[in-house]
C-alpha cells in the first residue's frame, strides 16, 4: 500500500467513529428522509473531503523535497523550495535543502573553477603529461604530450599505450633518464611515473620531460668552469716559466758573463723544474677526480672497515664512538679513501692537544642506523669552516699544500653509492661535522 493511501485511510479511520455516531443519531432521530439525506451527503462529503486534504498536506511536502532532492542528483543546484520556514519542523526541512543546494552549487563552481585552471596550467607548461588507467588506455594528455606523440589528442586518447610507443614509460623505475626518439623529437628526456587512484581504481600519471637543453646548458657552464680553472693553474705556471726563461737566456746571450751566472742558471731551472712539477701534479689530480671508477659494491661490516682506517692516523688519537653492529653494501676501498681524507681534514683543523681542555680539542668518527641509511660522522673542535659555498669546488683549497680535489672526489664517491655527504659547522660548540650517509 502507497505512502499516500495510508495516510488518507487513516484519515478516514480518524473521522469514522464521530460519523458513525452522528448517522446514528441522524437516523434513530424524529427527521424526514430528505432531511436525513441532505445531512447525511453533507457529513460524508466533509469527511471524505477533509480525509482528501488531510492527505495532499502530507503528500505535497513529500513531493516538493523529492523532486528537490532528485534535481540535486542530477545536478542541477538552482532549484529552491518555498516555504521555508524556521517556525515549523517542515519549514526547518525545506531550509536545508535549500542550503545544501547552494552549498553544492559553490562547490561545483570551485571545482569547475580549479579544474579550468588545472587544464590552463596543463596547457601552458612545456612538460608532457600523460594519464594511463588501470588497462594501459590513455586517459588524459596535455599539448605538450600531443606534441610529443605528434598527433592530435581525439586521435590518441582510447589508445592504449603500445600503440602509442609508451609501454616502455610503464614498467621499470619509475624516475630514470630515457634516451629515445619521439615522434616529436629526439634526445635525452627526464621521465617520472606516479600513481593514483580514481574511481577506486589504479592510474598511472607519467612526465616526460626534455633534458637536452637544461644538459647543454649545464655542459657549457661545467667547460666553461674547467677553462676557468685549467687557464688559471696554466697561468700561474706558465707566466714564471716564460720569465725565467727570458732571463736565463738573457743570461746565455751576453757576451761577459758575471761571475755566478752559472748559480742563476740552476736557480732559474731549478724553479722551472718545480713550477712543471706542480703543473704535472695538478693534470694528474684533475685525470684522478675525471677517471674515478665505479663501485663494486660488497657486503662489509661498517665497523671493524672505521677500526682499520682510523687506524692508520698517526698524527693524533682519533676516538671511534661504535654503533650498532651493521653490514652494508657497498666499495671497501672507495669507502676506506672517504674516510681517510674525511679524518685527514679533521686532524688538521683539531687544536694541538693540550691546547684546548677535555673533552675539547679531539676527532671523533662514529656511525649509528637513521631511516633507511647508515650515517658516518666525523667530527673535531677546530674553527669550522670560513665558507660553506667553496667546499666542493674542485681545486678550490685553503692550504698550502692542498690540491682542492679531496672533498670533490669524496662526495662523487658518496653519490656514486646513491648516497651524500654533507659538511656543516657545529651548532653546539666550536668544530665542523662531516656526515656521510649510504643507502640500505
Amino acid at each position: 500500500m502507497a505512502h499516500e493511501q495510508r495516510v488518507f485511510y487513516y484519515a478516514l479511520l480518524g473521522g469514522l467513529p464521530a460519523t458513525v455516531i452522528a448517522m446514528t443519531l441522524l437516523l434513530t432521530g424524529d427527521f424526514t428522509a430528505k432531511v436525513q439525506w441532505t445531512l447525511g451527503l453533507v457529513m460524508f462529503s466533509f469527511w471524505f473531503g477533509y480525509a482528501l486534504a488531510l492527505r495532499e498536506r502530507v503528500v505535497r511536502p513529500l513531493q516538493t523535497m523529492a523532486n528537490l532532492l532528485t534535481a540535486l542528483r542530477e545536478g542541477d543546484f538552482s532549484t529552491r523550495a518555498r516555504g521555508a520556514n524556521r517556525d515549523e519542523p517542515l519549514g526547518d526541512v525545506l531550509a536545508e535543502i535549500n542550503l545544501l543546494s547552494g552549498t553544492l552549487q559553490e562547490q561545483r563552481l570551485g571545482a569547475m573553477e580549479a579544474t579550468a585552471l588545472l587544464r590552463t596550467v596543463m596547457e601552458e607548461i612545456d612538460v608532457a603529461i600523460f594519464a594511463f588507467d588501470a588497462h594501459e588506455t590513455l586517459r588524459l594528455v596535455n599539448r605538450a604530450g600531443q606534441e610529443l606523440i605528434a598527433q592530435p589528442a581525439e586521435r590518441i586518447l582510447g589508445r592504449p599505450a603500445k600503440d602509442l610507443d609508451l609501454a616502455d614509460c610503464l614498467v621499470g623505475e619509475g624516475t630514470r633518464v630515457l634516451s629515445r626518439t619521439f615522434p616529436g623529437g629526439t634526445g635525452r628526456w627526464g621521465m617520472r611515473r606516479t600513481v593514483f587512484r580514481e574511481g577506486g581504481l589504479p592510474h598511472s600519471l607519467v612526465v616526460i620531460a626534455d633534458l637536452s637543453q637544461p644538459l647543454r646548458e649545464e655542459e657549457l657552464k661545467a667547460w666553461q668552469r674547467l677553462v676557468r680553472v685549467i687557464g688559471h693553474e696554466l697561468n700561474n705556471s706558465l707566466a714564471p716559466i716564460k720569465s725565467i726563461a727570458g732571463s736565463l737566456s738573457t743570461i746565455l746571450k751576453r757576451p761577459q758573463k758575471a761571475a755566478d751566472w752559472e748559480e742563476d742558471m740552476r736557480g732559474g731551472l731549478e724553479i722551472i723544474e718545480a713550477r712543471a712539477e706542480g703543473l704535472n701534479q695538478f693534470m694528474q689530480s684533475y685525470a684522478r677526480l675525471a677517471k674515478l671508477p665505479a663501485p663494486s659494491k660488497q657486503p662489509c661490516e661498517i665497523g671493524p672497515l672505521l677500526h682499520r682506517v682510523i687506524s692508520l692516523e698517526t698524527r693524533t688519537e682519533v676516538q671511534l664512538i661504535d654503533g650498532p653492529p651493521m653490514t652494508v653494501s657497498l666499495d671497501a676501498a672507495q669507502l676506506e679513501q672517504v674516510i681517510i681524507n674525511l679524518v685527514k681534514n679533521a686532524v688538521e683543523a683539531a687544536p694541538e692537544p693540550g691546547q684546548t681542555a677535555p673533552p675539547l680539542g679531539g676527532v671523533r668518527v662514529g656511525w649509528h642506523k637513521i631511516p633507511g641509511a647508515l650515517e658516518i660522522t666525523v667530527e673535531d673542535d677546530g674553527p669550522g669552516i670560513a665558507s660553506l659555498q667553496n667546499l666542493f669546488v674542485p681545486f678550490f683549497t685553503t692550504k698550502p699544500s692542498g690540491s682542492g680535489i679531496g672533498l670533490v672526489l669524496c662526495r662523487q664517491i658518496a653519490e656514486n653509492h646513491n648516497g651524500s655527504l654533507t659538511l656543516e659547522n657545529r651548532s653546539d660548540r666550536p668544530g665542523c661535522i662531516a656526515r656521510l650517509r649510504l643507502p640500505l
